[in-house]
């Protein structure tokens, strides 16, 4: 890869997460190395199991093990302004192929991370490195900087049903 491209995956369907983890896996299946930070989330999903026992993969949670809702809690702030510094500081070290940041969208969405700071993450993207952001909620500001933009979206779903995630399917 000479040109790495930004990748967007959003909308409130279910699937953005996991398009991550597979595109990770084909990532190292070819070679790459890859980082993957996780905004928002402090709960180890199932493929975590195994994606922790792969070579060339870093993995890095940036939440605290609660839901985080409208109105962030002092923790939440502090988890996302270090996953800001040390995804930063993976991008501009350019040692990565990949980079994944999972959950960024909803960072800025709940004003946990800035617009500035968002711009300065993809700025701070080498030539060569492919970055993949997700979270529901993209900002016609990310859609425009993407390459390539996926929205996820719900048609039906289970969970209307009372059905709650269930490990090994939805985390």
């Amino acid at each position: 890869m000479n040109k790495g491209y930004i990748h967007v995956y959003t909308g409130n369907g279910k699937g953005k997460t996991t398009a991550c983890f597979g595109l990770a896996i084909r990532a190292l299946g070819a070679g790459k190395k890859v980082f993957l930070g996780q905004f928002m989330k402090g709960i180890k999903d199932s493929a975590f199991e195994i994606l922790e026992k792969l070579d060339n993969l870093e993995i890095k949670m940036f939440g605290a093990p609660t839901f985080v809702g409208n109105d962030p809690k002092y923790t939440d702030i502090e988890k996302a302004k270090e996953g800001y510094e040390y995804s930063l500081k993976v991008l501009k070290s350019g040692e990565y192929d990949v980079v994944i940041l999972d959950e960024l969208n909803l960072c800025f969405i709940t004003e946990l991370i800035t617009e500035e700071e968002f711009h300065t993450l993809i700025d701070a993207k080498p030539e060569h490195v492919e970055l993949i952001i997700t979270g529901r909620y993209a900002t016609n500001f990310v859609k425009q900087r993407a390459d390539l933009v996926t929205e996820m979206r719900e048609l039906k779903h289970y969970y209307h049903e009372g059905v709650l995630a269930r490990r090994g399917i939805d985390f």
